[in-house]
């Protein structure tokens, strides 16, 4: 009888330790020299709201990059954008108060992984990244101090609810019915800034909390141009320092 309500008492600990799932370390990025597709986007300035976005892409690493879509508009972050130390190393002259922070309403500036991509559709076949259909219980993490911080995680299988802060992205509406995750702030560090996507936009004048957004057909064009295989990034600067580091950074010829 004791062995019987001993087990009994057990079982809800180990319903409760099968929950604690391990925090998934972060993805190991693929360095942009081995990159064969760019999505590029431009500002006037770093406190411009608006900019454009042009595709790139090369055939091999030793081809030069081409232009494959005219250009199209976008908005970035609501206070503009602020550097962030992405798959380039900063400038000599980076400060810290010129760089991307948790809230800063400012999209990252350098350049970014593109690994992952979401929606509210069903996957179609034509999605070549890894696909997260949105659901009530996803979320992307915000809270510095969560060992999720800057996750997009499923609320009922992550089991580690270590959050006090988070996006419901289903909540967020049109704008998320598509979207794709930028690996700005891969390291996770607490404060670096979190949740950053290419997503639909409200409208061509509204800024963004620190993400890239643009109208449907063309976020429709990228989610179904990108490509695992050919380690896709977002290059994303303010016109000026794109054409300081051109050359050193070895980065696509504007059209």
């Amino acid at each position: 009888m004791f062995k019987f309500v001993f087990l009994i008492l057990l079982l809800p600990c180990a319903n409760l330790f099968a929950q604690v799932k391990m925090v998934m370390p972060p993805k190991p990025f693929i360095p942009y020299s081995e990159s064969l597709q760019a999505v590029v986007v431009i500002t006037k300035d770093w406190s411009a709201t608006q900019g454009e976005a042009q595709l790139f892409e090369r055939k091999n690493l030793s081809s030069d990059w081409k232009v494959i879509e005219k250009s199209f508009p976008v908005v970035v972050g609501k206070n503009g954008m602020a550097w962030s130390d992405g798959l380039n190393e900063l400038p000599s002259d980076t400060g810290r108060l010129l760089m991307k922070t948790e809230g800063d309403g400012k999209s990252p500036a350098g350049i970014f992984n593109l690994s992952s991509v979401f929606g509210t559709i069903e996957k179609s076949d034509k999605v070549k990244l890894p696909y997260t259909k949105l659901d009530k219980w996803t979320e992307c993490v915000d809270d510095v101090k969560s060992s999720n911080y800057n996750r997009i995680v499923n609320r009922m299988q992550i089991g580690n609810f270590d959050w006090k802060s988070s996006e419901k992205m289903l909540e967020v509406g049109a704008q998320y019915d598509l979207g794709v995750f930028v690996e700005h702030n891969s390291e996770k560090q607490a404060g670096g800034g979190s949740c950053i996507f290419l997503h639909i936009w409200k409208d061509e004048t509204s800024g963004t909390a620190g993400c890239t957004a643009m109208a449907r057909e063309n976020m429709e064009t990228i989610l179904y141009w990108l490509d695992a295989k050919r380690n896709p990034v977002l290059i994303q600067l303010p016109l000026e320092n794109y054409k300081k580091l051109q050359t050193s950074w070895k980065l696509p010829k504007l059209k």
